[in-house]
């Protein structure tokens, strides 16, 4: 599974989410999904954004995580 990072690097930049949304051409409810990892599909357009407005490489915006199979998988064992 792979989510954004984008809460994290905002606290690395020391940054507020608020700031970030105000940079964004995005309605609320679309932005807070995004960062929040509520979303299942994100535009590039959106990712090319993000990346120029926190200054990193598109690669840093994403971690790679656990699917919620593999995570019962590890409780069980």
């Amino acid at each position: 599974m792979v989510r954004l990072r984008i809460l994290e690097i905002l606290e690395e930049q020391n940054h507020t989410k608020y700031w970030l949304f105000k940079q964004m051409d995005l309605s609320y409810q679309n932005f807070n999904r995004m960062v929040m990892n509520e979303t299942r599909s994100i535009r590039f357009e959106n990712l090319d954004v993000l990346s120029d407005i926190l200054n990193c490489p598109i690669g840093d915006l994403f971690e790679k995580t656990k699917s919620p199979d593999e995570m019962e998988l590890v409780k069980k064992n």
